[in-house]
């Protein structure tokens, strides 16, 4: 509360004129958020909205890089994240589906995009400790050898020295959204998969 007084130019304490606590404080933020995007009417086509939903919730996520930790503690029960529920849901209209089924289909592809961009996140934390180090891209790979020597001394990890030999980075970011794109789509085609059973 003292650091967005400072930022604001006024007192602390006569933030709490506009919002109880912190808590209130972050349920505003994270609402606010969640009205960034007003998202589009849906197309008819499920999965290409679905999508293009998880996309945006990802950019989101990834601008809003506290937004994770935050929504971890509460429920998205504002005016505008309960819009953006709504919004989401009505693009499952045309399946003709119980609505607990619908709510599983969202809750399935918003965990996806969360738990990807956690682990986006953190392979921007190691690039951002790295940087800050100030390693060179020569010291970055000199390390990288010397562990994966390492790793083969070991023989306990074959299949992660093919991905290694072929020069696969797993982390890397010019494939970030490659690697996204592939899991929303195998999380989408197998929804697919289970509506049709």
């Amino acid at each position: 509360m003292r650091r967005i007084a400072k930022e604001l130019g006024v007192g602390t304490m006569s933030l709490y004129w506009h919002v109880g606590n912190k808590e209130h404080l972050l349920d505003l933020m994270l609402d606010a958020v969640a009205g960034e995007d007003q998202g589009a009417e849906p197309s008819g086509n499920w999965q290409e909205d679905l999508a293009e939903i998880a996309r945006k919730e990802r950019a989101s996520l990834l601008r809003h890089r506290w937004k994770p930790d935050v929504m971890a503690g509460r429920p998205p029960l504002g005016p505008n994240g309960l819009l953006h529920i709504e919004r989401s849901l009505a693009s499952l209209d045309n399946l003709n589906i119980e609505p607990r089924i619908a709510l599983y289909i969202l809750a399935t592809v918003m965990t996806y995009v969360t738990g990807s961009v956690l682990n986006e996140l953190s392979e921007i934390n190691v690039e951002q400790q790295q940087a800050k180090a100030g390693l060179t891209d020569d010291e970055i790979e000199t390390g990288m050898s010397d562990w994966t020597t390492n790793l083969h001394r070991s023989g306990l990890f074959p299949r992660l020295l093919r991905i290694f030999g072929a020069g696969i980075d797993p982390d890397s970011a010019e494939t970030r959204d490659e690697r996204f794109e592939f899991g929303l789509r195998c999380v989408l085609d197998g929804i697919a998969t289970r509506l049709t059973l």
